[in-house]
């Protein structure tokens, strides 16, 4: 059988991992650990709201991949006694067998080893002290849309979601708008909540808007200027987009969500038009405070 998947030695002289079927490399800019930190860990705030947070403070991983984003973000809270419940999700865990198999020449680890093996064998969930945080690790393998359609009510809401899916002219299914108001539906009101994703693009931001979230522009990573940031409040988004991007977004020639699996691009339709002009987010008087 031919490999799935293969290292790669970014142009900074980080290795990561490359999707041979999808044609992608996974962080291909500053790599795996220094994008994790950057876009979620620091982003998201993961320290201070896990240390404010007095419960078990939940953290989904969309996109469990080769394990980058959740070994990071656990390398980066395992001094905070709290608690923390880790849920992936991916299609496959081959990315993260590969991975593993690699663990020393990626260098993102972190002493989990172990851990990420026998996640990588197929064990649905761990639970495990790491310095003075306690874990609880739970994959969920199967196709993410279908996932959330099925097993929405038994999944716990998220505090925070690392949302990275491979891109949308390839992966189109994990980027429409009736996956992201499945998504926001499986938010509690009463739990604010933030997901950062690598993109910046006008169909994804509106996208977003539209399945209700309020979004932002993200921090910078790697050679984008931006990303993108969503939340279900306002208060959990430092740089809320205003209405000069509503104003781009409205002429834009690239803007309507994709409704069904399959990428395109075109312009807002009437009555995307008219649901993006109404968001609170636009409209004087209104917005997110705390939830």
């Amino acid at each position: 059988m031919a490999a799935e998947y293969q290292l790669v030695r970014l142009a900074n002289g980080v290795t990561s991992v490359r999707s041979i079927a999808r044609g992608e490399t996974f962080h291909p800019v500053i790599g795996p650990a220094a994008e994790a930190e950057a876009l979620y860990v620091r982003q998201l705030r993961l320290p201070q709201r896990l240390t404010a947070c007095a419960g078990e403070f939940v953290l989904w991983d969309v996109g469990l991949g080769a394990g980058g984003n959740v070994l990071t973000a656990l390398a980066a809270l395992r001094d905070i006694p709290r608690q923390l419940r880790v849920v992936s999700f991916d299609e496959t865990l081959a990315p993260l067998q590969f991975a593993v198999a690699h663990a020393r020449e990626l260098g993102y680890f972190g002493g989990l080893e172990e851990t990420a093996a026998w996640m990588a064998g197929g064990a649905k969930r761990q639970a495990f002290r790491l310095g003075r945080l306690e874990v609880e690790w739970e994959v969920h393998l199967g196709d993410f849309p279908m996932l959330l359609t099925r097993d929405s009510k038994s999944l716990p809401a998220p505090h925070a979601i690392m949302y990275d899916a491979y891109s949308p002219m390839r992966n189109a299914a994990m980027w429409t708008l009736p996956l992201f108001e499945r998504l926001y539906r499986c938010l509690d009101p009463q739990r604010p909540c933030a997901l950062p994703t690598y993109s910046r693009s006008t169909i994804l931001r509106v996208t977003l808007l539209l399945a209700g979230f309020y979004v932002g522009v993200g921090r910078a990573t790697g050679e984008k200027e931006e990303t993108t940031l969503a939340a279900n409040t306002l208060d959990l988004i430092e740089e809320p987009l205003g209405r000069d991007w509503l104003d781009r977004a409205l002429r834009s020639h690239s803007a309507e969500p994709l409704w069904q699996p399959r990428w395109r691009v075109s312009p807002l339709s009437l009555p995307s038009r008219d649901r993006l002009r109404r968001h609170p987010q636009f409209v004087r008087g209104q917005g997110g405070g705390s939830v």
